[in-house]
Parts: structure tokens; sequence; C-alpha cells
């Protein structure tokens, strides 16, 4: 593969015989009794995991799980150990601790080949977030760091494969570059490609959708969309499209207008009339909505909202006039859903789309929680040529924010 940034991937080294630290993003949901509803990240760690023990690496994986701002989601990697080695295809050991005696044991005694799974370092503290928000750290400090210490004499090699963590400034993700020879992994480089390929001179025409409730991450991408011509079209969707139309005169009823206020997202309407001004033939907003009356769904043209409507989908013109674009772009890219499709009133805009996203014949890549689980409901995501395993990493590579970890490991490169 080749190089990406400046980063060298494992292909460039050598690690047959060699220990190796692998840090990977297999943070999974998990139901009400702790149990893994989605191993999507872990199947996306496969390849990696596999090529480094048919080459021969004693590998070490460490990995994440919950976070004190997520506390119930915070368990044990036991049912990871078990789920991956299926996965893989070979045995993987997991022991119940991080950097304890008995992992150090464990790791000094792995033969060639061989892969052990230490515990959530969202145990220790200098991994939890609210550590990370408060004590601000350079890589360069982080060589004292109670992980770092204890497990980089241990290594010949760091591999890092957890691009949905890359926006992470923690002792995990920056600071064994520090000290330790650092590659990419599978999954890192391909989610760099993909977004590289929508980003870098993207086939044309280019198009966006975005939707979904986070407005601020939606914000932060258009600016820098706008601001270097990556998309030929902008879609509006979901809280996203009301935005931009109260931003252009569109009165969209006292009570979304409230939800929106209540949301803080009112604090938008000023640089969406800017973007507007500016790049209006680029951006795209919906002709027509869905609300509910009566309890069932029906299209509503723009003038014809009332205070009491709740915008909860697109309406079928917009729909119409979307899914040609879609149909017509050579690049696509997702990001949010287009109205509250877990209501099966309001489903339409989104199946509909994401079907008509599936089924173009342009290169498409989706990302974001809400874009996935509804791309898994509604259409075959196998049609989807990349599905992003990360969140707020992609947000703040689309929107030209720098990342901590592709950062260090360009500078270990």
């Amino acid at each position: 593969m080749a190089v990406i940034n400046g980063i060298r991937d494992i292909d460039e080294g050598e690690f047959s015989g060699k220990r190796v630290l692998l840090r990977v993003d297999i943070n999974s949901p998990v139901d009400e009794f702790g149990k893994i509803v989605n191993d999507n990240r872990i199947q996306k760690s496969v390849p990696t995991v596999r090529d480094l023990a048919d080459k021969g690496a004693k590998l070490v994986i460490i990995a994440h799980q919950g976070d004190t701002t997520d506390y119930r989601s915070l368990i044990s990697l036991e049912e990871h150990a078990g789920r991956l080695s299926e996965a893989v295809g070979k045995p993987i050991d997991f022991i119940e601790d991080i950097a304890g005696p008995a992992a150090v044991e464990k790791i000094n005694s792995l033969e060639d080949g061989q892969i052990l799974l230490l515990d959530n370092i969202r145990y220790l503290v200098e991994e939890a977030s609210t550590f990370e928000d408060v004590v601000k750290q350079e890589p360069e400090d982080m060589k004292s760091c109670y992980m770092i210490r204890r497990l980089a004499p241990l290594f010949d090699a760091y591999v890092n494969d957890a691009f949905a963590a890359a926006h992470r400034n923690s002792p995990s993700m920056v600071g064994f570059q520090e000290v330790l020879p650092s590659y990419a992994g599978r999954l890192l480089m391909n989610e760099l490609a993909a977004l590289q390929a929508i980003t870098s001179e993207p086939e044309r025409p280019c198009v966006y959708i975005l939707g979904g409730a986070r407005a601020g991450d939606a914000f932060g991408m258009i600016e820098k969309v706008l601001e270097e011509g990556s998309a030929d079209k902008i879609l509006m969707v979901g809280l996203v499209g009301q935005i931009f139309m109260i931003a252009d005169g569109v009165d969209i009823g006292e009570s979304s207008r409230g939800f929106i206020s209540y949301k803080g997202f009112d604090q938008y309407v000023e640089p969406a009339k800017a973007f507007l001004e500016n790049h209006r033939d680029t951006i795209l907003y919906a002709s027509d909505i869905a609300a509910e009356v009566d309890g069932a769904r029906a299209n509503v043209a723009l003038a014809d909202i009332t205070d009491t409507m709740d915008l909860a989908d697109i309406g079928d013109q917009t729909i119409a006039d979307y899914c040609e674009v879609i149909a017509n772009a050579k690049t696509i890219f997702v990001n949010g859903p287009a109205g509250i499709y877990e209501d099966e009133k309001f489903e339409k805009g989104t199946k509909t789309l994401w079907n008509a996203v599936a089924d173009a014949e342009g290169y498409s890549v989706i990302g974001g929680g809400d874009s996935v689980t509804s791309f898994v409901k509604y259409t075959d995501i196998t049609q989807i040529n990349y599905v992003s395993t990360a969140g707020g990493a992609l947000i703040r590579y689309l929107s030209g924010v720098e990342l901590p970890l592709l950062k260090a490991i360009s500078k270990s490169a």
C-alpha cells in the first residue's frame, strides 16, 4: 500500500519474531447486560491482526471499551477476545490485566505468531477522557505515563489501527510513537484512502448528504468542503436542512424553531446565511417536508408549514429530486439520516435516499453511527464502497482539524 501523509504501513516493517504492540478500536455497543450487540469494529480489525500474526509477530493487542462518560459500557474485553478470535481464525488469549506483573509475564512468554489481548485500557485513569480533558499532555510528556513505562520496554514495534479514536490525545494513541518504531495498520490506511478519495480530487460530480441531529458536526464539515470546493452539491437533510431553511427566510413553524433554539443550534443560522450567499448553487435544502397530521405522515409545502408542526422528514418531491442528484454522482459521502427514521411514518426519506446511494454507480462512503445503523436497516451495506468505523475522528478530519494520531505517527515515520 502506498504511503499516505508520510505514514508507514505494516508492509514496511519486519515483524517476524518481534514483539509487536497493536492498538485497535474495538469499542462496541452493548446491551443492558453488558453483552456486545454489534461487532463491526471487531470485524474491521481482523486483517491487521491476522497479517501481523501470519508475519510471525508476538502480538499483543490493546483497546478500550466505554469510558467514564459512558460508564454502562465500561466493561472487560473478555467477550471481545472471543469474538476477535473467532473472526481471525486463530486463538487469542486474554488476560485480566493491562500493565501489571501478570501482563508483563504473559507478554514475555509469547511465542512467534501468538496473540494476546490485554484488558480494557480505560481502566487506567490516564486513558480516560476526563483525564485527557483536564491534564493537557503533549506526546513527549507521555513517556512517563504508567502504561508507556511498563509496556514500551517489552516491545520492538508499535502499530496503530484505531482511526475511530484518532482524535484522542491519550498515551495509547500518541505516546508509544515517541519511543518505538511505529506503523499504521490496514484499517487505518483504508480509512485514510477512502477519505482522501472524497476530499482530494474526487471524481465529479461529488455529492455530500449531510443531516442528522448533530448540527455542529455538519457545520464544521460544510465550511471546509465549500472552502476547498470538494463537493458539487451538498444535500441538506435533518436538522441541518432546517437550519438552512431558517437562514433562507423559510418559516418552519414555532415548534421546529423552538426545538432548534432549545438545542442551541440557532447559532448556526448566521453561518448558514453566509454559506447560501456565497455557495447557493452548491447547497440544496428540502423543497417540501413531511410532518404528522391527524396521526399520519403528510407531505407539506414549505409555505404551508404551521406553528404546531414538527418537521420529521423530507417530502416526496425532495426525495425524488435528491435521488436524481445521487444517481448522477460519481462520488458520494453520507453523514446523518434524512429524518426521524426510527418512526416508521418518517423513514421514507432515509430509506429511499440510502437505497439510491446503494444503487448508484458512484464511489460511496458513509460515516457516523446513525448513518451506518440506518444503512444496515434499509440496504445491503455491502453495496457501499466504504463504511467508516469513525465518528468524531471522521468529522474532525473532514473539518480540517489535525488529528493527534496522524500527527504522532507521521512524526514517528
